[in-house]
């Protein structure tokens, strides 16, 4: 494993001389312990200001894997339960035949209300009362529980109004008691970052044409029923100061390393601390839910609030390997059978996550010769 820092450090290098990046991060821990910590390229464009390794990116639904984390560690307290239904913490959540929905169904993107009305606006997103109100709100597309579709949004804020039922705190603050804080790590991984801090952050930009593309969607594409254009996960979007401020535990602005950290912590003891026992971890990774997505019409797994599977893998058998992947090509993830973590976060928005598969390869070569 000694030249796996060199191998990724000269992929990565490659990858923005080439033009195909600007600035990446890339993480990996074994048996908890960080063998990789590899940054190339720039974190802002216009000032040429270096990329380092505790720059925090806004890595988009990337972040979903800490906000899932954040539920498994209450769960394991004991302040909610998987089965536990959402009226129980939230009596509103219940309106239009909702009253069934239970917090494994929020977290395998089965409660039915998948999208965000089509004149939310991003100010709308910044704004959690409003955005808790209009999602209890909202009439499920099917009965809770009996099929799928991505909660690109709603999985957030659902997710995030059941910790604060529960705890009394927002998800931010449980993110920074329960997870970030213990691993050392709460400078680095963030739902809402303080203002103080927007300056570290990493300047995200569309690939050639990804603007023009976002804009010249048709109004019925499937992907808008997620939320409307104005939301759609671009670098104008994920550059506005408000919405790098706020809450929106859909995503999540983090470096590599936090956020490897976390499911190094997952595995196993990181520096004496770990985030859930093996029995609970068992049950989180595993797939809990399959079906057709409803949106975007393709077969799709869901574990408790992670994708199972590497990507682009195409095996039968079952996944040792968890985690999430962000719009705009970033990706982390855990292996339970290798007890290797591995984090790639960029700031060049992608439709792909090319970088991700390609490093991933040298990683998972590497272990596996190890």
């Amino acid at each position: 494993m000694k030249d796996l820092q060199q191998q990724v450090q000269e992929a990565i290098d490659d990858l923005v001389e080439s033009g195909a990046e600007r600035g990446l991060q890339v993480a990996v821990y074994r048996h908890g312990e960080q063998v990789v910590d590899a940054v190339a390229g720039v974190a802002d464009h216009e000032s040429g200001r270096p990329v380092a390794s505790d720059t925090p990116f806004y890595a988009y639904s990337t972040g979903k894997g800490a906000t899932a984390t954040v539920a498994h560690v209450l769960v394991e307290r004991g302040v909610f339960g998987y089965d536990t239904p959402i009226v129980d913490l939230w009596p509103e959540f219940g309106a239009h035949g909702k009253e069934t929905a239970t917090v494994r169904h929020a977290l395998t993107h089965t409660v039915g209300v998948p999208g965000i009305p089509a004149d939310t606006t991003p100010e709308d997103l910044c704004d959690w009362e409003k955005m808790c109100a209009v999602i209890a709100g909202l009439e499920p597309w099917w009965e809770p529980g009996t099929r799928t579709a991505y909660h690109a949004y709603t999985f957030g804020y659902i997710v995030g109004e059941i910790v604060r039922r529960a705890t009394g705190e927002p998800i931010s603050r449980v993110l920074r008691e329960e997870v970030a804080g213990p691993l050392g790590i709460a400078d680095e991984l963030y739902f809402g970052m303080p203002e103080p801090e927007l300056g570290r952050l990493a300047r995200l930009e569309d690939e050639e044409g990804g603007a023009e593309f976002v804009a010249a969607m048709p109004d019925d594409a499937p992907i808008l029923k997620w939320g409307p254009r104005a939301t759609f996960p671009t670098a104008e979007f994920g550059n506005r100061p408000d919405v790098l401020m706020a809450d929106i535990p859909a995503g999540g602005k983090m470096s590599a390393r936090a956020i490897a950290r976390m499911y190094a912590a997952l595995l196993g003891e990181v520096d004496g601390v770990r985030l859930l026992p093996p029995e609970r971890l068992r049950e989180a990774s595993a797939v809990a839910f399959s079906g057709v997505d409803e949106i975007m019409g393709n077969p799709v797994s869901w574990a408790l609030g992670y994708a199972p599977g590497r990507l682009g893998a195409d095996s039968q058998e079952p996944p040792t390997v968890f985690g999430m992947g962000g719009a705009g090509g970033s990706h982390a993830y855990a292996d339970t059978a290798t007890g290797t973590t591995f984090a790639l976060v960029k700031n060049r928005l992608t439709s792909n996550f090319d970088a991700a598969q390609k490093i991933d390869g040298i990683v998972t070569k590497a272990v596996a010769g190890s």
